[in-house]
């Protein structure tokens, strides 16, 4: 594992090498003190630039104005081009590179052109004040280009990393959205399993307690009911604990819902129940002290299995409020109509049923889980009192344009 080390703030290896620069400007200035024009002020020019070039990278704009304006006194002075002036390009070559706006190289590049001919001047002859001045230009502008087309691929570079790293972020987004969308329908199901039942449970197991001495009879039929139900609920968790443990083929977030829901019921191990299971439930709930109506109209349609068992979940969660609410010997009225492309799923109780022993025991996330499950197939539902008494819940479906076909959520 490589530990990428910082001092200051900047990478060891950068501080490094940019020491290393400033050291060979700074001997290249120390080295011709006796010999170069200008002796130890030159001399220390030339230091100064060395040392402004210790910054390079963080401020490299501000190193290219520190430098050229040093350059400029030594061309003030008349010292002429000196071996120390090699700092003045790599000025111009970090500015361009390391600048954040393109625009202050181009400065840079202007500041250095009239330097090349100012320092070209103080030459001895025309012939070699052109020469000189050709040469100059040659070198700075190559450093410039130079530059220019390292500043290019590492900008590249860095577009590549940060494309890199908003896939990555969008990747993560959408683990977090599928983890999310799991969870919540991992909880609907729990509730739809465990709430329905435990509701009848509880209902039945209070008027048991109550009627166990005054009828024996009624409260033994209670206790039955209770059983019946707990050991469907837990036939039921087993399923639905068996379908999470087990992988499915790899399937897009969006149709993830309702394909889950057609494996699982096209699996008769896994079997989930369906709009056919309906007389068993009203049943279930007619034992618990419901007295159940139920009617279909219109001609009946194959619904899609995620669809089917919406319908079916919608039935269980409106006669589970019925018992828990309006009470044991409730009339209610479920009415499931079938017209061109809707399905209509009503149910409908008067409320004059004996009021529970207890508070009525309540999962909080029915009606929830009813407008997510409807809301999957672009479904409207209606849910509230009635004027005459009771409660009315009312479920429209759109039926896919194509038999057996999933609506994508």
């Amino acid at each position: 594992m490589t530990v990428n080390r910082t001092v200051f703030g900047r990478p060891l290896r950068s501080l490094a090498f940019d020491v290393l620069v400033s050291g060979v400007v700074a001997l290249l200035a120390v080295a011709a003190v006796v010999s170069q024009p200008g002796g130890v002020p030159a001399t220390l020019v030339g230091c100064a630039m060395a040392v402004a070039l210790l910054w390079r990278r963080v401020h490299p704009s501000a190193v290219a104005a520190v430098v050229a304006g040093l350059a400029m006194v030594q061309v003030i002075a008349g010292w002429g081009p000196l071996a120390y002036d090699i700092g003045v390009l790599i000025a111009l070559y970090s500015v361009v590179k390391y600048a954040e706006r393109l625009r202050d190289g181009v400065l840079a590049g202007i500041v250095a052109a009239i330097g090349v001919l100012l320092a070209a001047s103080q030459t001895v002859g025309n012939a070699a004040w052109w020469a000189t001045a050709i040469y100059f230009a040659l070198v700075t502008g190559g450093v410039w280009l130079a530059a220019l087309n390292v500043r290019t691929r590492r900008l590249y570079v860095l577009s590549l990393e940060e494309r890199a790293a908003t896939l990555e972020r969008e990747r993560e987004a959408e683990a977090r959205a599928a983890v999310a969308g799991e969870r919540a329908r991992i909880a609907r199901e729990l509730h739809d399993v465990v709430a329905h039942s435990m509701a009848v449970m509880i209902v039945q197991a209070d008027g048991a307690r109550y009627l166990l001495d005054q009828d024996p009879e009624t409260a033994r039929a209670a206790v039955k009911v209770v059983a019946d139900t707990g050991r469907q609920a837990l036939e039921e968790m087993r399923r639905l604990v068996d379908v999470l443990r087990e992988p499915g083929p790899a399937e897009p977030p969006a149709t993830a819902e309702a394909s889950d829901d057609a494996g699982v019921a096209a699996d008769p191990e896994h079997r989930r129940p369906a709009v056919a299971e309906l007389p068993a439930l009203l049943d279930r709930f007619r034992d618990a002290g419901l007295r159940v109506r139920h009617t279909v109209t219109g001609e009946p349609a194959a619904l899609p299995p995620g669809l089917d068992l919406t319908v079916y979940r919608v039935v269980q969660e409106a006669l589970t409020n019925a018992l828990k609410h309006a009470g044991v010997g409730a009339s209610v009225t479920v009415t499931l109509e079938h017209v061109p492309d809707v399905v209509v799923v009503r149910v409908v109780d008067d409320g004059h049923g004996r009021p529970p022993v207890g508070p009525a025991p309540s999962g909080g996330h029915g009606l929830v889980g009813m407008r997510e499950r409807v809301g999957v197939y672009d479904g409207s539902l209606v849910a509230g009192p009635r004027l005459a008494g009771g409660w009315r819940v009312e479920a429209r479906l759109p039926l896919p344009s194509t038999p057996g076909t999933e609506v994508v959520a």
